[in-house]
């Protein structure tokens, strides 16, 4: 599974915005593209590179990037277990080296495990919409 077509399916999703950066791409849920910046929180992101606050996955090895999913507490303790992972692995989902307390997951150039990667965006995206209809109630 190459970057492009993750964009693309990030993409499909109505109601996210896609937002790239310096190479990285974050998927926003914003369906009347209105948020105002401290809003805009992505459910999933694509990251390509090490930076200095995220470097723990040696991203800056040629054609490796780090799928990142936002999930539910109760939905990233089923997909990753407690234990020791190896953060730089490929193909494996692992609890996101920065962003797990958040209950972030993560996957360094999903292959084998794309058809699972491609079920928990369903669900970060259900999540991410969830999370926004609920902001907007207590708004009004």
């Amino acid at each position: 599974m190459d970057i492009e077509h993750i964009r693309q399916e990030l993409a499909t999703f109505q109601g996210s915005r896609i937002v790239e950066a310096n190479g990285d791409v974050f998927a926003i849920y914003d369906p009347r593209g209105d948020l105002p910046p401290q809003r805009q929180m992505p459910w999933a992101t694509i990251v390509t590179s090490d930076n200095p606050y995220d470097n723990t996955s040696n991203l800056d090895r040629p054609g490796v990037f780090r799928l990142n999913i936002g999930l539910t507490r109760d939905r990233f303790k089923e997909v990753v277990p407690d234990g020791d992972y190896d953060v730089t692995a490929l193909d494996v989902l692992f609890p996101h080296p920065l962003y797990g307390g958040q209950h972030w997951v993560c996957v360094i150039n999903p292959d084998e495990t794309w058809p699972q990667a491609r079920k928990l965006l369903d669900e970060a995206y259900e999540f991410a919409v969830r999370k926004f209809d609920n902001a907007e109630r207590r708004r009004r």
